[in-house]
């Protein structure tokens, strides 16, 4: 038996760890999956030992609420681990509860690898000495990350982002609306604001009215929206009814992929969502705010240009970021509008989302797990 211990911190590395446990499976008749995980893992076989939306926190102000929760699960999953040793350990993503828990595990004899590198090349770039104590092995889903942990001497391999070759085939829009019973005939802008409850409670209120603020200036819209569980689609249809109770707007639970294919344009919070828009070609404005004190921090410690990944990856301003002081529905109406004035510039977006995306494309379909198994059988 292939025995994995993993550790997925939100909705996104959910996603990814249920791919990778899929693919490992294919190989391996027989593998045991524990740690933490959200709905797809543990469809996937994943035995969650937490709650995985104890995790998905952001922010140092919202962390630090939980600090002491935190500090007790990262406690207990070292316990669990040393005496139920994994043949590897794999922690996705969430770097600020996984590094300390893959270097408690590493200095135990237990091998680890590191899923989705953390923002180095953004801010922090000190951590690259607790990663090479923490990590046997750091998989990187973009080519750019690479030099990073080769310069500092920690084996990394660069194995794409599977959703570059999943979602590479043309969806009809017509056809997707058409199965979610959305309007045919209409323009349709998806809301998209966070998976975290923390992103909801900044987010909900400034997109609603940033819809509100669309619809008297532009006819024959309409609106959507994905939710990544019930308790969020309340969260969010509590701020509907107190701010815009008559926009029309359809609400979805944990079907962000469809959402995103029917819709002509998308407002998101800035994270790994932006990504998936670009693969599908969609036109965006990328928002993002967090607490007063957080920013104050943040903004003096984060060196990167850009915060969206197509901005990142094109190493230009691809899509408009509306940040802290300037998400505001009057800044993300405007943006809104004028991509949906200007046919022409959506179209250049097109061919450039298309561009990097051939970029990003792995020829060889199993390279995560290769990578992952080269580490186990040394």
């Amino acid at each position: 038996m292939l025995r994995i211990g993993i550790v997925a911190g939100e909705a996104s590395g959910d996603l990814l760890g249920a791919q990778l446990i899929r693919d490992l499976k294919e190989k391996y008749s027989d593998v045991e999956v524990v740690g933490i995980g959200g709905k797809h893992l543990i469809e996937n076989g994943c035995q969650s030992l937490f709650d995985m939306e104890r995790l998905s926190v952001m922010g140092i102000f919202e962390v630090l609420a939980r600090y002491c929760e935190l500090l007790g699960i990262r406690r207990k999953l070292t316990k669990y681990f040393i005496e139920n040793p994994p043949d590897i350990f794999i922690g996705i993503d969430a770097p600020d509860f996984n590094l300390t828990l893959e270097e408690n595990l590493r200095s135990q004899g237990i091998r680890t690898v590191h899923y989705v590198s953390p923002s180095v090349w953004a801010w922090r770039e000190s951590r690259l000495k607790k990663i090479s104590r923490a990590v046997d092995l750091m998989l990187v889903l973009f080519p750019f990350e690479l030099p990073y942990y080769e310069k500092n001497n920690i084996t990394v391999r660069f194995v794409g982002h599977p959703l570059a070759n999943q979602l590479n085939k043309t969806t009809d829009k017509n056809s997707v609306r058409e199965v979610l019973g959305l309007p045919s005939d209409k323009i349709i802008i998806a809301l998209m604001p966070g998976s975290r409850k923390s992103e909801l409670n900044q987010h909900s209120q400034i997109f609603l009215k940033t819809a509100l603020w669309c619809q008297e200036r532009h006819d024959n819209l309409h609106f959507v929206a994905n939710m990544v569980d019930e308790q969020t689609e309340v969260m969010f249809n509590k701020v509907i009814n107190e701010t815009s109770p008559d926009l029309p707007i359809t609400i979805f639970t944990n079907d962000s992929r469809r959402v995103m294919e029917a819709s002509d344009l998308l407002l998101l919070a800035s994270g790994t969502i932006t990504l998936e828009a670009m693969l599908l070609k969609k036109p965006m404005v990328v928002a993002y705010r967090v607490s007063w004190l957080t920013y104050q921090i943040f903004s003096r410690l984060i060196h990167a240009p850009y915060v969206a990944l197509p901005n990142l990856l094109a190493d230009k301003l691809l899509v408009p970021e509306c940040l802290q002081y300037d998400c505001t529905p009057e800044k993300l109406g405007s943006e809104l509008s004028a991509w949906l004035n200007d046919e022409s510039a959506v179209e250049k977006l097109k061919h450039e989302f298309d561009v990097i995306h051939q970029g990003m494309i792995q020829q060889k379909r199993h390279t995560a797990i290769d990578a992952i198994m080269s580490l186990i059988s040394n």
